[in-house]
């Protein structure tokens, strides 16, 4: 049947089983504080406006849908005291303070989703449907007002105030989701392609100097507060009104939670990106010292807090081009020093006994850039790399030079495989 207008069904009771199935709703649909006491059945239902069925009660019912929206799907405050199964195609989805007593799934198509301060006491798992929702005996859904839209991913705006200790995402977009003010959030499971937001891609200017962020997983949280300093770049997202803006202080735990929610999973290579943006926050956080953050600073330039091999071998490169220029020019002698043999033969012949000095380097004078000094200075280099002392005789201010480089080059080079390490481990 078709309701040419509007559909209000509000506070009902219905005592024994409600079926709507193919049923057209040209206007909106309104179950709102409605009562199933048996089971709820919306197979292949249609509605062209919204559907509302804020603080309804589903007492035994074990599927609602699948159901095609064009526009909003309210299930605020409503009950399922039973395992269930919704399956919904719809723009919209908000299921604020929703309540599930019993393992429940929910499969959507096209959806945002709203799941603030929701209660679940038992598994939830939202997916994202990516073929046609089919019927009853085999023929798919139709999704004719939705099927304008060719994007059919789903995405979750909203996790403040729920428990995720039950909660399992499959195939959902997270690159909107608000995430600060969720419990256990460290339990949450994700699986298949689930996708969170990006830093700006290409290159960018600030402060006069050009910006490339290197590519990793963020959270929408990190794009609002960081649109919001006074030198952002173009790229971060803002925050829409009524939001809220949180700080590093906040997004700090959010990043630790995840990491370990990945870790968990033997998804190593996966944490990493929350480890970097964790410890970005704890950089720019207003409570630690200025020792610590000039530390972490340190660590972020060097080699991206031991996640960014690329920069850390830049690095090295970068020294070991200045020890072989610095040993060129000041650290190799100006000859190589000779042994002298010195003493007095005596004239009646017998044992004698000789002393071998050998004379102090001399610091280069004249041209200091030829290929016999280039080649040396080299040799000198690449075994300080490796905590070696290349044996050559040097002058004082080589030998200074020498022992920087043993110092920081073999600590470049280990800050690289550790990135490498983190990128590939299991």
């Amino acid at each position: 049947m078709t309701f040419e207008g509007a559909a209000d069904y509000s506070s009902a009771t219905f005592k024994h089983g409600a079926h709507f199935d193919s049923v057209t709703f040209e206007g909106d649909a309104t179950f709102a504080a409605a009562k199933f006491e048996g089971d709820a059945r919306f197979w292949a239902a249609t509605v062209a406006g919204d559907a509302d069925f804020g603080s309804a009660a589903f007492e035994l019912a074990s599927t609602l849908g699948p159901m095609a929206c064009t526009r909003h799907v309210d299930l605020s405050g409503a009950v399922f005291s039973s395992p269930i199964t919704l399956s919904f195609a719809t723009r919209y989805l908000t299921c604020r303070r929703t309540r599930w007593s019993s393992t429940a799934e929910i499969r959507l198509r096209y959806s945002r989703v709203d799941l603030a301060n929701a209660v679940f006491e038992y598994p939830l798992t939202i997916a994202a449907e990516t073929d046609l929702f089919l019927l009853p005996g085999g023929p798919p859904m139709v999704e004719t007002l939705l099927a304008a839209n060719p994007d059919a991913s789903v995405r979750v705006t909203s996790l403040r105030g729920v428990d995720a200790a039950h909660l399992v995402l499959s195939d959902i977009d997270l690159s909107e989701c608000l995430f600060t003010g969720t419990v256990h959030l460290d339990q949450v499971r994700l699986e298949g392609a689930c996708s969170f937001a990006s830093v700006p891609a290409g290159r960018h200017w600030r402060g006069g100097r050009p910006v490339r962020f290197t590519q990793r997983r963020t959270l929408a949280e990190e794009h609002h507060w960081r649109a919001g300093q006074s030198a952002a770049v173009p790229g971060w997202t803002g925050a829409t009104p009524g939001v809220g803006r949180v700080g590093p202080l906040q997004l700090a735990p959010v990043y630790r939670a995840l990491r370990k929610a990945f870790e968990d999973s033997k998804h190593e290579p996966g944490a990493a990106d929350f480890y970097y943006g964790e410890m970005e926050m704890r950089r720019h956080a207003d409570d630690i010292p200025r020792s610590e953050r000039s530390l972490l600073t340190a660590y972020w330039a060097l080699s991206g807090y031991g996640l960014r091999a690329s920069r850390a071998l830049g690095w090295l490169a970068a020294c070991t081009l200045a020890t072989i220029v610095l040993m060129m020019a000041f650290g190799l002698p100006q000859n190589d020093p000779r042994q002298r043999a010195t003493g007095t033969v005596p004239a009646s012949g017998g044992k004698v006994t000789l002393e071998i000095d050998k004379a102090d380097p001399q610091n280069p004078t004249g041209n200091r850039s030829t290929g016999k000094r280039f080649d040396k200075a080299l040799k000198v280099t690449l075994n300080s790399v490796a905590f070696r002392s290349s044996g050559q005789d040097l002058t004082t201010a080589g030998t200074y030079i020498e022992m920087t480089s043993r110092l920081t080059e073999p600590v470049l080079l280990g800050l690289a495989v550790l990135a490498v390490r983190n990128r590939v481990k299991r």
